[in-house]
């Protein structure tokens, strides 16, 4: 629900609406503590979200999480696309290195949902719940904190005291920086172009990832006989390409692409974001908490930004329901909680960064490299199986706990 900002006191506020802060305000209500949301946009645009050119991949223990919030239930079930392959390719080479749900006695490694539709789903489930107070227009000027409680000072010159305090406002989190938690952030000179197209042939639930001397193209299967083409290239190309008419940017894809899926035709608007990753140096502090990207915003080559932001709710949830239950502080649940996400997180930020210098490195010997790890995943069976338990969200589980979401 929805309330004008006042001088208050609460349990735990939330500094920032989007689908991860939601998702955990909807954690946090179902193990029975009250939470403040507080977020700088209008309410309109929280409950409308535009169309953002952003496609999610969801992994199978997202999904779980999503139902269990009762999030996943309010997405238009037309809009929820099966991932059932994955195809990497390297340069012009004719090597392909596949991913097959059916090998991990899967139907779907993932499915892929409009980012707006994500965010419209938590919205809606919020805005039923009475734990819930939202004030939106209220940004954060201020943080302070003392034994007793976190302040925050909103623009308006509203303070907001709480028992604890979750920075999930953005990779650039000035809450973050207002707690004084530095990041590591990796500006990769390079922007991603997104834009949906038409094509004749059916794409039967496969991605492709095309690693090419120049740019990166990745072709996405949306729901129906339509794509999401993502075309990551050096930033200082990104103002060409978004220059081109739709018509014309459909064919340069189709020329990288080639002709396996027909035709392609534009279907929705062209979006550029810059890639910058980030990975704080602490997750936790006294009374604060890191969520979403504020914590670990990742490269979307390897799909993992929001499932991330997604297990680190439940943790979260879990943890902080253990504690008051138990009667402990919850400075306790806060180190449980930096240890689990760190330790989950840590080696796919590390791979994933691998990964993106390498597969950007059109030097000679990276091109020789590039295709040596193709050949060499390729004939390793187990090796393709433990990436492929990575995209479904399926290997070891580093997230499980003893605790529930409920109580």
């Amino acid at each position: 629900m929805t309330a004008t900002p006042t001088s208050r006191t609460c349990d735990v506020a939330i500094v920032g609406a989007g689908p991860a802060g939601l998702a955990l305000a909807v954690a946090l209500a179902q193990a029975g503590i009250a939470s403040t949301v507080l977020e700088r946009q209008g309410l309109h645009a929280l409950a409308h979200p535009a169309e953002d050119g952003r496609d999610i991949a969801l992994t199978h223990r997202s999904r779980v999480i999503l139902e269990t919030l009762g999030l996943w239930q309010r997405l238009p079930a037309q809009e929820i696309a099966p991932l059932r392959q994955a195809q990497v390719r390297d340069g012009v080479s004719p090597l392909v290195l596949p991913f097959d749900a059916s090998s991990q006695g899967h139907d779907a490694l993932g499915w892929l949902v409009p980012n707006h539709r994500l965010r419209a789903a938590a919205f809606a489930a919020t805005d039923e719940l009475p734990m819930v107070q939202l004030h939106t227009d209220a940004p954060v000027v201020a943080f302070e904190r003392s034994a007793e409680a976190a302040t925050l000072t909103l623009e308006n010159g509203h303070r907001i005291s709480a028992a604890l305090v979750v920075a999930a406002d953005s990779r650039f989190s000035a809450l973050r920086r207002m707690a004084g938690i530095g990041a590591q952030l990796l500006d990769f000179g390079r922007s991603a172009i997104v834009a949906r197209l038409a094509h004749e042939h059916p794409h039967e639930g496969i991605a492709h990832e095309c690693f090419r001397y120049g740019n990166t193209l990745a072709m996405l299967p949306m729901a129906g006989r339509q794509v999401s083409a993502v075309v990551t290239l050096p930033s200082d190309e990104a103002p060409a390409w978004m220059g081109l008419s739709d018509a014309d940017f459909a064919a340069r894809v189709q020329q990288q692409f080639g002709d396996a899926l027909g035709l392609l035709r534009p279907a929705g608007p062209r979006h550029v974001y810059p890639l910058v990753a980030t990975y704080a140096h602490r997750f936790a502090g006294p009374r604060l908490a890191l969520l979403g990207d504020t914590a670990v915003g990742m490269h979307p080559v390897t799909a993992h930004g929001y499932n991330f932001g997604l297990y680190g709710v439940q943790v979260l949830a879990q943890e902080l329901q253990c504690a008051r239950q138990q009667r402990r502080p919850d400075a306790v649940a806060l180190a449980a909680y930096e240890r689990r996400h760190r330790r989950a997180t840590l080696p796919t930020w590390l791979g994933t960064n691998a990964i993106v210098r390498l597969f950007t490195d059109d030097r000679a010997p990276a091109r020789v490299l590039r295709r040596t790890v193709l050949q060499v995943a390729r004939q390793l069976p187990p090796l393709r199986s433990a990436i492929a338990r990575q995209l479904t969200g399926s290997g070891p589980a580093a997230y499980t706990s003893s605790h529930s979401l409920r109580t």
